[in-house]
């Protein structure tokens, strides 16, 4: 299966287009175009992920066992059909900015794209101080500028793959939510977007000044003893941890490089900056447990204020819902993540403590995917699964 591309062919296989460049950057520069190629591109594997440390999140979710390069900027298409013209869903990962990668087992789209009829897009952006790094003759928020090359490379290029560019969904988990949100309020993506879908958002976290950032920057600096335009990547995310863990204030999940308000690409207050439109939104009961499994359930509870707004869900007039469904006898309940396997139908690609106890054959579990499934057509979901529970209609 080859589908032609601004920059080249690409060879995929059973509707799976994997490591497709769409843009490329230097060190704290911003992204451009990819170089053009002339021969038929393999796009059978995922690009590799951003440079990273361990997740913070893998004593519930396991291990992420990926190639890592500042040469990162890749995206995976799933297509039920290279013919047609479906809507199409672009996610963005989650990973508090600091971890992740759309080319994980975990957003693999092919089993979403064929039960919702619907082209489904997942990205690699950089992470942690390369890419959230407020220093003087730096941009800021270079993940997020990565984002939006990605959104612009499928509003120039998703048709040759069955996709509609003018029904476009951005949609993520945590981080990749907070992004989406971010990008929802950018003047600079405006039209990019048709719809969007937040599960987990950190809505509590404000983005960071230019004065906090800059701060945190200047400790890396500190940290790092070199250059952070030529220190070699491994020295680099070695000083970012112990960055990390001197700003680490308790009972706070804010990572030391996150979204920067520049009146640009991220608005000072999210919530505020939101245009009106369609949203889906969405929680699970228990998100603090993948971070403190054994805090007492009113910690629990309280927490949960950090990833829901109803000031939000308003003015949006959103789909709100909230993930119900645990492992039976797992300590980590309905915690943060659990709705990404149920999202794509990936249950048998993890190997997550979160997950241990759970039955065989979840991924078959349709009942939400049928909800986004509505929401990527332009309906209005209803939901029919127990696991999940309505907070609007």
């Amino acid at each position: 299966m080859i589908v032609e591309t601004a920059a080249g062919r690409v060879r995929g296989t059973d509707g799976a287009f994997y490591g497709i460049p769409y843009a490329t950057a230097k060190r704290l520069e911003r992204p451009v175009k990819p170089k053009p190629w002339n021969d038929v591109r393999d796009a059978l594997e995922p690009g590799p992920a951003a440079p990273q440390p361990p997740s913070r999140l893998e004593h519930a979710l396991g291990r992420m066992p990926l190639p890592q390069s500042e040469d990162c900027l890749s995206l995976n298409v799933f297509t039920p059909s290279t013919t047609g013209s479906r809507p199409v869903l672009v996610w963005i990962h989650g990973g508090g900015f600091s971890s992740g990668s759309g080319g994980q087992d975990w957003y693999a789209g092919t089993r979403l794209a064929r039960e919702a009829d619907a082209v489904v897009v997942t990205l690699n952006y950089r992470l942690g101080a390369l890419g959230f790094l407020a220093l003087d003759g730096v941009p800021p928020n270079l993940g997020i500028a990565d984002q939006l090359a990605a959104l612009e490379w499928v509003r120039d290029t998703i048709a040759a793959f069955g996709g509609n560019p003018a029904d476009i969904t951005l949609g993520g988990q945590s981080a990749g939510a907070q992004s989406t949100l971010a990008l929802w309020s950018a003047p600079r993506a405006r039209g990019l977007i048709k719809r969007i879908a937040l599960q987990s958002a950190p809505l509590g976290m404000r983005p960071s000044t230019w004065d906090e950032a800059n701060q945190n920057a200047l400790l890396l600096q500190e940290e790092l003893g070199e250059d952070i335009r030529t220190a070699p990547t491994g020295k680099l995310l070695e000083a970012q941890l112990r960055v990390a863990a001197k700003t680490a204030r308790p009972g706070s999940l804010e990572p030391p490089f996150q979204l920067v308000a520049d009146g640009d690409l991220v608005a000072d207050d999210l919530i505020e900056s939101a245009p009106e439109g369609p949203a889906l939104i969405s929680s699970t009961k228990d998100e603090l447990r993948a971070f403190a499994p054994d805090a007492p359930q009113e910690t629990v509870d309280a927490a949960n204020s950090f990833f829901v707004s109803d000031r939000l869900a308003e003015k949006l007039d959103a789909v709100v819902y909230r993930i119900d469904w645990h492992a039976p006898g797992n300590p980590f309940k309905a915690c943060h993540c659990i709705d990404i396997p149920f999202l794509f139908g990936t249950h048998d690609g993890w190997d997550a403590p979160m997950l241990e106890g759970a039955p065989k054959g979840l991924e078959d579990e349709r009942g939400l995917r049928e909800v986004w499934a509505a929401f990527l057509h332009g309906k209005r979901p209803s939901a029919d699964w127990e696991g999940l529970r309505p907070m609007r209609p």
